[in-house]
């Protein structure tokens, strides 16, 4: 298959359903908020090494959680007490320790100063967020992410303290759902989310269930202050 190359003077991309059988929708193109933000609107995300041109994908199958599916154990109950949370006061710190995380069978991070640099601008749009997990005032933990319509579009997590991310996916949860938002894109299968009450979709029931809940729209149902979050 002959992957397209992205125009750089218009924000057109492809159909995602004609993606390759890796689930690459096109190529190339460049990081600009109204290129991101028409990228999520059409279930489409950037994910690239460092050394290779932007490629832009939607998988088959896609990774989602559906609010009510979310496995709140015990164990993670209790965990929870520990921690302070936060949402919005360390955008890009997160990101960068997001970067920094190891991942099972990754050399290196695909989040480069371009992507931190692009998601802090969409953060500063209204865009983008993070949700942080605080012990004893330290940032130890979180997640960031984008929202379109009534779907947080998960995009990476770290924790430097045992549960610190598990626990402020279930702060994100818990308000999601309280917001009114319908489910949260998880893209990529992993076991860790999987174990959390992830499930695998096709790309077809993905991308029906997101235009319908979005109709192609950004809107603003994300509801915080600087308080702490509980």
């Amino acid at each position: 298959m002959n992957i397209p190359q992205l125009n750089k003077y218009n924000l057109i991309f492809p159909d995602p359903r004609d993606a390759d059988e890796d689930g690459i929708v096109a190529w190339g193109g460049d990081l600009n908020p109204s290129r991101l933000i028409r990228a999520y609107q059409n279930g489409i995300f950037p994910w690239y090494a460092k050394e290779d041109p932007i490629i832009w994908w939607s998988t088959n199958p896609r990774l989602i959680m559906e609010l009510d599916d979310f496995k709140l154990t015990k164990s993670l109950k209790k965990s929870m007490r520990k921690f302070e949370y936060k949402f919005d006061t360390q955008f890009e710190q997160v990101m960068r320790a997001c970067s920094k995380a190891p991942r099972i069978g990754q050399n290196g991070t695909w989040i480069s100063e371009d992507i931190i640099e692009a998601y802090t601008v969409l953060h500063g749009l209204g865009v983008a967020h993070s949700v942080e997990s605080y012990l004893d005032g330290e940032l130890v933990g979180g997640l960031y992410g984008v929202v379109v319509g009534g779907v947080f579009c998960g995009e990476s997590m770290f924790a430097h303290v045992s549960d610190a991310s598990k626990s402020a996916y279930a702060i994100l949860i818990k308000h999601l759902k309280d917001w009114g938002y319908s489910f949260v894109d998880c893209q990529v299968p992993t076991p860790h989310l999987k174990s959390l009450g992830a499930k695998e979709v096709s790309r077809d029931e993905f991308l029906l269930k997101f235009y319908d809940v979005n109709m192609n729209q950004i809107n603003h149902r994300w509801k915080v202050n600087s308080e702490l979050i509980k």
